[in-house]
């Protein structure tokens, strides 16, 4: 299961995504990728990892005076069918 974390201040925005395994890992690369790729902001992007073999994709915006990120991050969320986020 992937799970979600977003936070969000005056012009930052972060999605962070945690998912365990190849298959979910695919899943998410590909989706952020097919989706960052369409808007001409682009994101910080890193990978770390956590326990029990899970990692973590943080997605950053910095200085979004048009706070679009809030937009992809929808889209990011539907793709990946994540209902709720922490």
């Amino acid at each position: 299961m992937i799970d979600a974390e977003f936070r969000s201040e005056e012009r930052f925005s972060r999605l962070s995504l945690a998912y365990k395994g190849e298959e979910e890992k695919q899943k998410v690369v590909t989706c952020i990728e097919t989706i960052i790729s369409k808007y001409s902001i682009k994101p910080e992007t890193y990978t770390t990892s956590i326990s029990k073999g899970r990692e973590v994709l943080v997605i950053e915006y910095h200085d979004d005076m048009d706070r679009k990120a809030g937009d992809i991050f929808e889209k990011i969320l539907k793709v990946l069918e994540i209902k709720e986020c922490c």
